[in-house]
């Protein structure tokens, strides 16, 4: 097969501006969700619920379940046994989050108690305007409850460095061992119980006495943005792995109005808590995807051979964010594999099933690349290193479906801050959308 033309430089450009756009939009996993479904909205999708009757149902659809997105298009007339083209990703990124008793103070300044999210680099929060976002339970009538997500930009918050006169040692190893009370200032004074929820609830426009519980986290408040001589990178934060969701919300909507209709069913798995193990009811390791998927199977009219069948023809792409090679560090990355911004998505391989790629998973999505007419490259870790993980094996030990695992590849991940290829994200969802609308036979 002859590889298409690469894709063109205004294109990958234009969905750079889209991703800082959609980022902006998402500080928290609520509110990705939330800006992912609209924009599935408006491409013509539909939002079901659990305990709707589903039965007949095609074309686009899509569930949420708190910070975790399912959706898929079913085109008019395909076999209830159709195999499905799964796009995973996840929606929560490392960051600090907001205690149940979050009004805390010490030697005449009020704080927030803080509990660490994740992997976090501690010392990339120090120092920045930090805003409030997440979402707020609230009490509902006859005993039910109702959430309101919320969010406040305004640089409220910042967890100061201690200077340097006071700890001479600050830059031995660029650890912060020392920073023990993660507790962000907030004002002068002292200790006020409900000011923290007064504050948000004023924000959400809803009364502190309904508030009952919260889901929130602090975000920078710095806008993401390009960086480099000629605008070559993008930086944000949250880029792992809002690149990839962004990336899969663009390549589903282009498959469902696109003017010739996938063999394929194609699905976009928005995971949360992937950060801290996926083992919630929103993570890879719930039932959350095969529930919804066999559902639909049912829906149409299908058996429990139909839905055999349907996964047997399946295929997983886990898409999350991979590693650059550093070039401070290059002595930290595997010595042939040295992946680069702006050359194209990487492949993941670890022998070791940390990720799920194989030699057919290589194939599939290289093939993909070259109908999209993008370059790739391939990551490996070090030997002598752990390495990451990914929602990649969660998901084919769970449906028993082949899967690749992919990312674009960045610097600083899981930093306050972090930087990609300015032109990687488009590639990313370039051969994404080649991936779900593929032909059968093609």
């Amino acid at each position: 097969m002859t590889p298409a033309p690469r894709l063109s430089h205004a294109s990958r450009r234009s969905h750079s501006d889209d991703l800082l756009a959609f980022i902006g939009a998402a500080p928290s996993p609520y509110h990705a969700v939330a800006e992912a479904a609209q924009r599935l909205e408006k491409a013509g999708f539909r939002e079901l619920h659990g305990t709707a009757d589903w039965t007949g149902t095609t074309g686009g659809s899509f569930v949420t379940s708190g910070g975790a997105l399912i959706a898929w298009y079913v085109p008019e007339g395909v076999p209830a046994h159709t195999p499905f083209r799964i796009i995973g990703s996840h929606t929560d990124s490392p960051n600090l989050r907001v205690k149940p008793t979050p009004d805390t103070g010490s030697a005449g300044w009020r704080q927030i108690a803080v509990e660490i999210y994740g992997g976090v680099p501690l010392n990339t929060w120090l120092d920045r305007d930090l805003g409030i976002s997440g979402r707020l339970a609230l009490r509902g009538r006859g005993g039910a409850t109702t959430s309101r997500l919320v969010r406040i930009d305004e640089p409220i918050l910042r967890v100061p460095q201690l200077a340097i006169h006071l700890d001479r040692t600050v830059n031995d190893g660029l650890a912060l061992d020392r920073q023990r009370h993660v507790a962000p200032l907030w004002s002068l004074g002292a200790p006020e119980d409900g000011a923290l929820v007064r504050r948000v609830a004023a924000a959400a426009e809803v009364d502190p006495a309904e508030v009952l519980g919260w889901d929130l986290m602090l975000h920078d408040v710095q806008p993401p943005g390009y960086l480099g001589v000629e605008q070559e990178f993008v930086v944000s934060s949250r880029l792992d792995n809002l690149v990839s969701v962004h990336a899969g919300v663009t390549a589903l909507a282009d498959a469902a109005t696109g003017a010739e209709p996938p063999s394929y069913i194609p699905v976009l798995a928005a995971f949360d808590h992937e950060e801290v193990g996926s083992g919630s009811e929103t993570g890879a390791q719930s039932p959350l995807l095969e529930r919804l998927l066999s559902r639909s199977v049912a829906a149409r009219g299908g058996s429990s051979e139909d839905w055999s069948r349907a996964l047997s023809g399946t295929f997983c792409v886990s898409a999350d964010m991979s590693h650059a090679v550093h070039p401070n560090y290059a002595e930290r990355h595997d010595p042939d594999h040295h992946p680069l911004p702006n050359g194209g998505p990487v492949i993941k391989v670890n022998v070791n099933q940390r990720y799920a790629t194989d030699s057919t998973g290589m194939a599939v999505f290289a093939s993909a690349c070259e109908r999209a007419g993008a370059p790739w490259q391939h990551f490996v870790s070090h030997n002598a290193m752990p390495c990451g993980t990914s929602i990649g094996p969660l998901t084919a030990a769970r449906l028993g479906v082949p899967t690749v695992d992919v990312g674009v590849p960045g610097l600083s991940m899981h930093s306050a801050r972090e930087l990609c290829g300015a032109d990687d994200p488009g590639y990313l969802a370039a051969v994404l959308g080649a991936f779900v609308s593929e032909t059968a036979g093609r």
